[in-house]
Formats: structure tokens, C-alpha cells, sequence
């Protein structure tokens, strides 16, 4: 499950507090390997039709092997001839906020008054939970003074840990590290702030939190050999093999009712019209624009990539040669 965790995993961590660290617990699973540098896919790039500059794509992941270093040498041709880097603003939180958090919306991340997890969630997700959370940690009550949604993003990071997977890579900071290093301009676009992921809380309904607690545990009773997967190809710039790995059906559940029924829906909207009107903005401009998005909006039916082809712009997928 990467959605809701996407838009607001890093804020909800930070607000609950610091990730509890990984028992010592011997584990079976398998880790993914792949150290090193790493380049990633190659670029997509957008151009042509009624576009007056050029569009360069850089496609991120998440998670990703833990060891991973990545340098893109293609990026760092492209980027001797880009103008500016376009890049979302990320949602931050300092230790002011988060304390206020934890003095003041409480209700948006814990259990209910008196309750425990196992209060919240349905007999049969609790026992799931119960049986993933004795698979990646040694405590039995781990978790428990957490609503459900939080609670399942917890211990989604820490089976991801396990396995050698890691949601801490950012691609968009590595790449405003390396538009510094060659003095390119950065410009961010906001998506929404700190208020807008405590509304997606509070107006996220419990058969929708249900339903992405579920997603979370199909990802992690089965999901994890195709996570390894997904890691591993977009390591080694495999795009097919990327968009050969179906999501399970509990996750696409998941997405759909977070989608059609609450403010987070709104939010992660917003976040794909937003960055489709910059992109065509910067497309309308002379010159060259590189760009961090997202692989999954990037290649989701009617993503990025359908958009911009049914507004007239030719999309080369990396490894194509520019027509």
C-alpha cells in the first residue's frame, strides 16, 4: 500500500513519533541486493506538438534498497542544458509541530479514548495484523495505542526494513543536490501543507481505513517478493519489468476508496492536476525543464504519460530514440 502512506507517511511519522527500532528478532526473509551505484530508469522526454521547450522526466520509486547510491550520468548531460528543475514542495514538520501535534490532534493519530487497536479494527484484520506484527517484531502489543492506518504504516516500514527496502531515498532532493551542483534554478510548487494531510485524517472514513489496513496486509502477507521486484527493476532501469508487476487487488480497493471518498482523495487529485499543469506550463516555455515524478502516476492508466500524448506532445520513453 503506497498511496495514502505516500502523501502522508513522513508527516504521520514524525507527528507519532520516531519510528521504533527494529527488533532483533531473526528473520527467514529474504533481503534485496543491490548496492552500489545505480542509475535508475532513464529519462522520459516530452517535446513536440504545441510544446515551444522540452520536458525531461525522472521517474522515482518508493520503497527502494536501503544500500542503493544512486548517480545517473544521463541526468547530468541533461542537466548542463536545463533551465530549471521542477520538484514538489515537501511536506515538512519540525519538532515544534510535531510536539503541537501530539499535544493537540492526539484523536487523529491514536486509538480511541480507552481503546486499543485491537478495539478498531474488525476480529479478522486484527488477527491478520496480529500475525504480521509477530512476524516482523518481538513485542505483542506493539502498536496497539494506534488507529488503524497508522499503526499498519508503521509496520509496513519496518517489514520493508527488514527485507533491505527503504522509503528514505528521495529522489527529488538527490536531484535538487545535483541542480545546485551545476547552478540550475529549482522551482518547487506546493501541494498541500500540514493542515491539508490532518483533514484527510479526519475526514477518512473507517471502512476506507479498513480497506487500505487491508491493502497494507495483502502487501505484506504476499506483496513483498514483488516490492523486492519492483526495487530491483527500477534499480537496473527495467521499465517493462516495473510495469509487468500488478498490484494487488487490495491495494487498486484501496486507492479507489481513498479516491471517490475522502479529503486525502482530494489531496492526492489535487497533487496529479497540479503537477500536470505545471509540466504543460513549462512545455508552453522555451527551454528545457527537468522534472521528479512520480513512476506510478507517471505510468497509471490515464497517468502523465496519457495526458500529455492526448494534448498533442510526443512521449519518449527512455531507451527511444527522439523523433
Amino acid at each position: 500500500m503506497r498511496v495514502l502512506p505516500t502523501v502522508l507517511a513522513a508527516a504521520l511519522l514524525a507527528a507519532a513519533g520516531a519510528v521504533s527500532a527494529a527488533a532483533q528478532q531473526p528473520q527467514q526473509l529474504d533481503e534485496v541486493v543491490v548496492t552500489g551505484e545505480r542509475a535508475g530508469p532513464g529519462l522520459w522526454h516530452v517535446h513536440g506538438g504545441p510544446a515551444k521547450g522540452e520536458l525531461w522526466i525522472v521517474a522515482s520509486v518508493s520503497p527502494l534498497p536501503k544500500d542503493m547510491t544512486w548517480h545517473s550520468r544521463q541526468l547530468e548531460t541533461v542537466l548542463d542544458s536545463t533551465n530549471q528543475v521542477l520538484v514538489a514542495k515537501p511536506v515538512e514538520i519540525g519538532i515544534a509541530r510535531a510536539l503541537w501535534l501530539m499535544m493537540t490532534q492526539r484523536s487523529l493519530l491514536l486509538a480511541g479514548k480507552g481503546k486499543k487497536l485491537k478495539d478498531d479494527l474488525p476480529p479478522d484484520l486484527y488477527r491478520r495484523f496480529a500475525v504480521q506484527r509477530a512476524r516482523f517484531t518481538d513485542d505483542p502489543d506493539k502498536w496497539e495505542k494506534y488507529r488503524p492506518i497508522i499503526a499498519s504504516i508503521f509496520l509496513e516500514e519496518e517489514a520493508l526494513h527488514r527485507i533491505g527496502l527503504s522509503t528514505r531515498l528521495d529522489l527529488a532532493e538527490e536531484v535538487r543536490s545535483l541542480a545546485r551542483k551545476h547552478h540550475v534554478r529549482i522551482e518547487e510548487f506546493k501541494i498541500g501543507g500540514m493542515r491539508d494531510l490532518l483533514d484527510a485524517l479526519k475526514t477518512l472514513p473507517p471502512a476506507t481505513e479498513n480497506k487500505c489496513v487491508a491493502a497494507s496486509l495483502a502487501t505484506l502477507e504476499g506483496g513483498l517478493p514483488r516490492l523486492i521486484e519492483r526495487a530491483k527493476a527500477w534499480a537496473t532501469g527495467n521499465v517493462e519489468r516495473i510495469q509487468s508487476l500488478p498490484e494487488p487487488a487490495e491495494v487498486a480497493a484501496c486507492r479507489a476508496a481513498i479516491t471517490m471518498e475522502s479529503a486525502s482523495g482530494n489531496l492526492y487529485d489535487q497533487l496529479r492536476r497540479t503537477w500536470l499543469a505545471n509540466m504543460k506550463q513549462h512545455l508552453q516555455q522555451s527551454g528545457v525543464t527537468l522534472a521528479v515524478v512520480s513512476m506510478d502516476m507517471l505510468l497509471e492508466r490515464n497517468g502523465f504519460v496519457d495526458a500529455l500524448r492526448a494534448s498533442g506532445y510526443t512521449v519518449d520513453a527512455p531507451g527511444v530514440p527522439s523523433t
